[in-house]
């Protein structure tokens, strides 16, 4: 899906009406999530991100997406996993993107509309290399669902420990997070938003 969710204006008027989160969607409210429209994109940039800060993955984002002239399926299988290596990803990160590269016909073989998130999370973490976290994110900004909470990530998990400071184990997070469901995915992206001056994506 590309652009603005169809979901996210219904969302706003849900969380801006909530005491937690409210004055955070208040304040970021003219601006949303994008989708890109491409999930193997989502996918690589997402092992890319995986546990190194924003700034080093926009760097080896930007040598990988040069060095192979576009991320696509079929420019990354044309090199090797060494040689995708040499853009600064580790050596299983890099065959992790160079295996899906050459099984992308199956990765991408899902009606995915047709699917429920536990569906589409058993069929994407099938795959090397996409564990719960990355398939939320390819969840959260490449289908744009909207109800999508990851208790794998740490700025989330900060986030809400800032808004709630008596949240303090994964649990109580997560416990909070029910709150702003159905809408878990936009209560994601602006609570992404309230850390970092430059909106999340992937």
């Amino acid at each position: 899906m590309m652009g603005k969710p169809v979901w996210w204006d219904d969302a706003i008027v849900f969380l801006e009406s909530d005491e937690i989160i409210g004055p955070v969607v208040s304040k970021y409210n003219q601006e949303y999530l994008s989708g890109k429209g491409d999930i193997f994109s989502t996918f690589v940039r997402s092992v890319v991100g995986q546990q190194i800060s924003v700034i080093a993955a926009d760097s080896i984002w930007n040598r990988l997406e040069k060095f192979v002239g576009g991320i696509s399926p079929e420019n990354i299988s044309k090199f090797s996993p060494a040689e995708l290596a040499t853009c600064g990803l580790t050596k299983p990160k890099s065959e992790y993107i160079h295996g899906i590269a050459n099984d992308s016909s199956h990765f991408l073989s899902p009606d995915w509309d047709k699917l429920t998130d536990a569906e589409i999370n058993k069929h994407l973490t099938q795959f090397r290399g996409i564990g719960p976290w990355t398939s939320e994110m390819i969840m959260i900004f490449a289908l744009l669902r909207p109800d999508i909470f990851s208790i794998g990530d740490l700025g989330l998990i900060k986030a809400v420990q800032l808004l709630v400071p008596d949240a303090v184990t994964k649990n109580d997070v997560l416990k909070v997070s029910e709150r702003w469901a159905p809408y878990r995915t936009a209560a994601s992206w602006y609570l992404w938003r309230m850390l970092d001056p430059i909106p999340v994506e992937y």
